[in-house]
């Protein structure tokens, strides 16, 4: 495979992995939230925070996707036929933190902001479910982090 390759499949894995879990998660949030509003419309604000929680790792993904692609060439084509097998891959490479956490986070976020709709629900404050739901959160900024400094330090 060529360098050009290997960079344009970081760059899928990067967006498509993330946006998979952080669609599932919206989703998840979203159908229990659904639940909460029709019992008392005026939650709907705090249910509306805990459900766009999940969205922030396709976000993540996303930045990362443009970052290899702009870097690699493949958004320009310039020097893409040219770029390094050993660069390509260094970007796949740089791909894979934010591709595997964001899945993985967007969904368990899903579950804890579920959790948190039931504390909405039964005490009519959200603030301790939107703190659990951070606590998930910061794992996906940890690795959207590394693969941004991934993609900056390949030469």
């Amino acid at each position: 495979m060529t360098g050009i390759i290997w960079a344009a499949l970081g760059t899928s894995l990067a967006l498509i992995l993330p946006g998979i879990g952080s669609s599932l998660g919206v989703g998840m949030a979203g159908r229990a939230a659904a639940g909460v509003i029709a019992e008392d419309p005026e939650k709907s604000g705090q249910c509306t925070v805990l459900q766009l929680l999940p969205a922030t790792q396709g976000i993540y993904g996303f930045i990362v996707a443009f970052l290899i692609a702009s870097n690699s060439g493949l958004l320009s084509g310039a020097g893409s036929s040219e770029l390094p097998v050993s660069m390509g891959m260094s970007y796949f490479y740089a791909a894979l933190p934010i591709a595997i956490v964001g899945l993985v986070s967007a969904y368990m976020q899903s579950r804890v902001c579920c959790a948190g709709m039931n504390i909405v629900a039964k005490q009519g404050e959200g603030g301790k479910g939107i703190v659990l739901a951070i606590m998930v959160e910061t794992y996906a900024i940890l690795a959207v982090l590394v693969s941004v400094l991934m993609v900056v330090g390949v030469k």
